[in-house]
C-alpha cells in the first residue's frame, strides 16, 4: 500500500501503539503472579476466563464490584509515586465483594492517560498485581487508553472491576439479627481512598509540599504518607467467616463514612450505637480535624477515622471471630452493640478522640 508524502500517523498523533506494546511486555510478569486455580491464561486475548468449578465452587452466586480510586490519584501524580495505588484499586473493590461473604475471584483493570510511559504504566499494575495477591484473586486483563487531549499533564485515571462468588445460600448480610449483637471494629491502614478532595484541600492550607516531613507520622514524607494503600482484609474476613460461622453482617467504612455505611447492612428495624471513645483514632485524622477545622460529625461521614471495616456477629461469638481475626493479622476492637432502631441507623455514644 503506497503513502502519500503528506500521510499521518497513529502516533503524530499523539497515540503510540508501540509503547502500549511495551508496556503489555513489561506487565505480563506481573500477571502472572496473580494466577490461581480458575484463571490461568495470559494476557494478550480479547477476553479473559475463567473457571468456576476448577476454583471448587458448586452451586455459586456471583458478585460483582467496581470501583476508582478517586482524588487520591493526584496526590499520586504529584507526588510521583505510583507503585502503590494500584493496591487501592483492588481494595476498594475486594473489600466491597467480601462484605457480602464472596470470594473475589478476578480483576480487571482500565488505566487511562493523555500520554502512555510504560515505566509509570508498570508501576501501576505492579501495585494492581500486589492487591491481587492479598486478595487472593487473578488480574485476567485489562484495558489501557492513550487519549491524547482528553487527559492534561501527567494526569491519568484508573477503574477496577472484580468478580467474586459465594455458594448459594451463604451471602451475607445474615437475617437473624438481635439486640445486644456486638461490632467489632478493624483498623484501617490510614486515610484509605476517600475523601481526598478535602484532604488536598487541608494540605494547600497548610502550606506544605508533597516532599516536606508529615506532621503525623515521623520519618515519612508528607506524600508517602497519605498514600498508604487502603487495608486489604479479604483473607481474614473469609478465615473468619469460613472459621466460625458467626459473622452475620460486614460493612466497609468508605465514602460516607460510618452514618452512611453502616445501614446499608442493617435490617430497617435495627441500629448500630457506637461506642466513639473506643475508637483507637491514628494521627492523620487528628491532624486533617484540626488543621482543617473540621468538626467529629463532619470526620465520621467522610473518614473512616481508624475503622476500614464493621463486622455484626452474636455475642456469644465475638471473642472466637475476634480472635481468628486476631491470628490473620488484623487489629480487632469491641466499638458498639446492635439496638433496636428509633430514629437514626446510627447513634452515636461518647467522644472520638480528634
Amino acid at each position: 500500500m503506497s503513502e502519500g508524502k503528506n500521510s499521518l500517523t497513529y502516533a503524530q498523533a499523539g497515540v503510540d501503539i508501540d509503547a502500549g506494546n511495551a508496556m503489555v511486555e513489561k506487565i505480563k510478569p506481573l500477571v502472572r503472579s496473580t494466577r490461581r486455580p480458575g484463571a490461568d491464561g495470559e494476557i494478550g486475548g480479547f477476553g479473559g476466563l475463567f473457571d468456576l468449578r476448577a476454583a471448587g465452587f458448586i452451586d455459586p452466586i456471583l458478585v460483582a464490584a467496581n470501583d476508582g480510586v478517586g482524588t487520591k490519584l493526584k496526590i499520586a501524580i504529584e507526588a510521583n509515586k505510583h507503585d502503590t495505588i494500584g493496591i487501592d484499586l483492588v481494595a476498594m473493590c475486594v473489600n466491597d465483594l467480601v462484605v457480602q461473604g464472596a470470594e473475589p475471584l478476578l480483576f480487571l483493570d482500565y488505566f487511562a492517560t493523555g500520554k502512555l510511559d510504560p515505566d509509570q504504566g508498570a508501576a501501576i499494575v505492579s501495585g494492581i498485581a500486589a492487591g491481587c495477591r492479598m486478595a487472593g484473586c487473578a488480574l485476567i486483563g485489562g484495558e489501557t487508553a492513550e487519549m491524547p487531549g482528553m487527559y492534561h499533564g501527567d494526569d491519568y485515571d484508573l477503574a477496577g472491576f472484580a468478580l467474586g462468588a459465594a455458594e448459594r445460600g451463604q451471602l451475607l448480610p445474615t437475617d437473624d439479627f438481635a439486640e445486644g449483637d456486638v461490632l467489632l471494629g478493624l483498623a484501617s491502614s490510614g486515610v484509605h481512598s476517600n475523601g481526598f478532595s478535602l484532604v488536598r484541600r487541608i494540605v494547600a492550607m497548610s502550606g506544605l509540599g508533597w516532599d516536606k516531613p508529615a506532621p503525623f507520622e515521623p520519618g515519612r514524607s508528607l506524600g508517602e504518607a497519605l498514600l498508604e494503600p487502603t487495608r486489604i482484609y479479604v483473607k481474614s474476613l473469609l478465615a473468619a467467616i469460613r472459621g466460625t460461622h458467626g459473622i452475620k453482617a460486614l460493612a466497609h467504612i468508605t465514602g460516607g463514612g460510618y452514618p452512611d455505611n453502616i445501614p446499608r447492612v442493617l435490617p430497617k428495624d435495627w441500629a448500630a450505637e457506637l461506642e466513639l471513645g473506643a475508637i483507637d483514632v491514628p494521627p492523620v485524622f487528628e491532624w486533617l480535624s484540626k488543621t482543617g477545622g473540621v468538626e467529629a460529625t463532619e470526620m465520621m461521614r467522610t473518614f473512616n477515622c481508624g475503622i476500614g471495616m464493621i463486622i455484626v456477629v452474636a455475642a456469644g461469638q465475638a471473642a472466637q471471630v475476634a480472635a481468628v481475626l486476631q491470628s490473620q493479622g488484623e487489629t480487632v476492637t469491641p466499638i458498639g452493640r446492635i439496638v433496636p432502631r428509633r430514629d437514626e441507623g446510627v447513634i452515636y455514644r461518647g467522644r472520638i478522640a480528634l
